[in-house]
């Protein structure tokens, strides 16, 4: 009896399987294997591959960040440049971009803006509630911190700009917040907004802090509303005393000036007229000192004639006087004086 070798699965004589199937593959392979037209092209394909996977470009508005192994190695500017391919990979955030938050209110796809009350409504300094709508814009100046420091840089963002606001106008009155207090409002926030932000090594700055709508809450706006025509009413009344006043002042201003420079002309008329006189008077009496006697009697004349001229007179010759008898026209006297009487009526 003779004996033979049997194979692993049982066969007795014959050829290994696991040699034809090593054969059957070689074969294959055999047929499979490129012609040298075809290595060209896989070779021409790896390297087109390669060469995608080495070279990046980094837009005029964008920062490179090259991360080896997640770390990053190093920043590159705008341009292209080459990386390690398949263990490298590159992040390129938009570093001048101006960022937009809403703070208090969204605006949907169609445009139309809901307010958040829970953001929107603020307690003042004088503890009343208002209705705050802000935005906030920011830019990214350093790309690293930016990506890797904050998990959600956004939304910190305007948690930041929430109780920065919050805490600006707890420190002001309603009315500065209303009327002409907003822009030290904005001012303010946008400082301690930066300020939060570096404490958190985010990465950005803060560009702008915008109020877009301040308002008191809806159920006393009517109120708050009245309030503010007062104010405006009351400025208005001001702004019209003051217009007068501003119109008056220098009118009464001009009158008083003219008025003393006519008493100024009137006192120096009267002054010069004066001297004038009395230079005449001294003058003729220069003149009457040199022939005082003939002046004398020119006056006494002159001064005769003109009282003599109005009265009733008789001339009676000297010698013929002592024989007329002198009498006292009273009724005549009288008749004179009522005519006189009569015409001052």
């Amino acid at each position: 009896m003779s004996w033979e070798p049997k194979d692993p699965w049982g066969q007795q004589g014959g050829s290994d399987p696991l040699d034809d199937v090593l054969k059957k593959a070689k074969e294959q392979w055999q047929h499979m294997k490129p012609t040298k037209g075809m290595k060209t092209i896989i070779l021409l394909v790896a390297a087109a591959l390669l060469l995608s996977q080495s070279v990046f470009k980094v837009e005029p508005d964008e920062e490179g960040l090259v991360k080896r192994f997640g770390d990053v190695v190093r920043t590159v500017g705008s341009g292209p440049h080459l990386k390690i391919p398949f263990i490298e990979t590159v992040v390129t955030p938009k570093v001048e971009k101006l960022h937009r938050l809403e703070v208090g209110f969204r605006t949907n796809d169609r445009g139309r803006t809901q307010i958040v009350p829970q953001e929107a409504l603020m307690l003042t300094g004088d503890m009343n509630i208002i209705s705050l709508e802000f935005i906030v814009q920011y830019k990214i100046n350093n790309a690293k911190d930016y990506l890797f420091n904050v998990a959600d840089v956004e939304e910190t963002i305007r948690k930041s700009a929430e109780a920065a606001m919050r805490e600006v106008i707890g420190k002001n009155k309603i009315d500065e917040a209303l009327t002409v207090g907003k822009a030290g409002i904005q001012q303010s926030t946008q400082d301690l907004l930066q300020t939060i932000v570096d404490d958190y090594k985010s990465g950005t700055q803060i560009a702008t802090v915008q109020l877009l709508d301040v308002n008191p809450p809806q159920k006393v706006a009517k109120f708050f509303k009245d309030v503010a025509s007062a104010k405006e009413e009351r400025e208005q009344l001001i702004n019209q005393a003051k217009g007068y006043q501003n119109d008056i002042i220098p009118k009464a201003k001009g009158q008083a000036a003219e008025d003393i420079n006519k008493a100024k002309g009137f006192a120096q008329s009267r002054l010069a007229r004066a001297e004038g006189e009395a230079n005449h008077f001294l003058q003729t009496l220069e003149e009457y000192k040199k022939g005082k006697a003939v002046i004398g009697k020119r006056v006494y004349i002159e001064t005769m004639e003109e009282v003599l001229s109005n009265v009733d007179k008789i001339i009676i010759d000297s010698k013929a006087a002592g024989n007329v008898m002198q009498y006292l026209p009273l009724d005549r006297l009288n008749r004179r004086s009522n005519n006189n009487s009569q015409v001052a009526q």
